[in-house]
């Protein structure tokens, strides 16, 4: 019907899409940084992006009509959040590794 098909136009439009959509880049982005060297990841800037998520989700379960597209989102950047702080506290507090030459950023003077 032209009904149902103007409703899925609308959809496509709308910010209830495009927004979740764009938000995912912040879940990939974490999820590829589960890689990179634990040094590299800032304690804060991971314990705001989680409790971020985390208001989110609920908001995405409030807001009519239940937008799980931005829901799953936020469960998944809360998710890769909660790994990368684990990460970081295993890292810095608990492991307690001494640094080796692998460990310890080379400025680019310093490679020449």
């Amino acid at each position: 019907t032209t009904t149902g098909y103007f409703r899925i136009c609308l959809f496509f439009s709308s910010t209830h899409f495009w927004g979740p959509v764009f938000n995912w880049m912040i879940p990939i982005a974490a999820i590829s940084d589960t890689q990179k060297h634990p040094r590299i990841i800032s304690g804060k800037m991971t314990l705001a992006l989680a409790l971020y998520s985390i208001m989110f989700m609920r908001f995405a379960m409030k807001v009519q009509p239940r937008n799980m597209l931005l829901f799953a989102c936020h469960f998944a950047n809360s998710c890769a959040q909660l790994t990368q702080a684990y990460r970081f506290l295993d890292y810095h507090y608990i492991s307690k590794q001494e640094p080796n030459d692998e460990d310890t950023p080379v400025s680019q003077d310093e490679k020449k």
